[in-house]
């Protein structure tokens, strides 16, 4: 077990305010148990959706990952009918902060397409298993037209094979305790560096060192240097330059130390 992920059987979940709460059908192998932020205690049960296997993740372009999860399900991140879309996944999120993160017309052959927003009001919820993964949500606010818009935007958390695997999605804020909460531990998190269309790379940089995932994919880089970055994550985390759009991951081959992957293309 890593040394810097802390586990414990604790007696009594943590609240999520209700305005994170999500109605989960299965136990969440992710979600925060403690008695006060920011010293979370995350405990390791065995949800419905855990189980054994390598993912593989790929890295399709812009902000749009490819995970194939041990039996085969297909799922492309920040949708937007380009990238990822061959062969059809069968589950795709969307954000809605350019037309470049999700479409109006989406491949009817995909079979689960997941906004995360919500065209009737409020925050989009998510709760969903499909095969061996759960997927699940957590609202954020989105910046449109120079005006914050609330629950614009979610962060989508992919459980699958006892790995936590997140999404920050077309984040513009810096996110509350209640977020860490709601959103838990993150094995691997995808994480936008473009340094000011999502956020600003000092903003982004205080996110990811605080979520300490054992595995950390730059994506929506645009024009920053990818040393920019490395360099101000510190010391405290590896660099891996990959010659491949592509790799496979499970619990027992995560680093030991906490690293950013850098796949072709990023």
């Amino acid at each position: 077990m890593h040394a810097f992920r802390l586990f414990a059987f604790v007696t009594a979940f943590f609240t999520v305010p209700a305005t994170l709460a999500q109605e989960e059908p299965i136990p969440s192998n992710c979600l925060a148990m403690a008695q006060t932020l920011p010293d979370a205690i995350f405990v390791g049960h065995q949800p419905v959706a855990a189980g054994s296997g390598e993912v593989t993740i790929s890295y399709a372009g812009h902000s749009t990952y490819v995970i194939e999860t041990p039996e085969g399900v297909r799922i492309a991140t920040d949708f937007s009918g380009y990238y990822g879309a061959e062969p059809p996944p069968r589950v795709v999120t969307m954000n809605k902060a350019h037309s470049t993160h999700f479409t109006e017309t989406p491949d009817p052959r995909i079979e689960h397409i997941l906004r995360g927003w919500n065209p009737e009001g409020g925050p989009a919820k998510h709760a969903l298993v499909i095969d061996d993964v759960y997927i699940r949500n957590v609202p954020t606010d989105i910046r449109r037209w120079g005006e914050m818009e609330k629950d614009g935007n979610s962060i989508f958390i992919f459980e699958v094979a006892g790995l936590c695997i997140g999404h920050l999605g077309h984040l513009h804020h810096r996110l509350e305790n209640e977020h860490y909460a709601a959103i838990g531990r993150l094995d691997i998190v995808m994480v936008p560096i473009d340094g000011g269309l999502t956020m600003s790379l000092s903003g982004m940089t205080e996110i990811t060192q605080r979520l300490h995932s054992s595995i950390v994919l730059p994506m929506h880089r645009h024009a920053t240097p990818l040393g920019e970055f490395t360099a101000m994550m510190g010391e405290g985390f590896n660099v891996d330059f990959r010659d491949g759009r592509s790799f496979t991951v499970s619990m027992a081959s995560l680093p030991r130390r906490p690293t950013i992957l850098i796949l072709d293309g990023v």
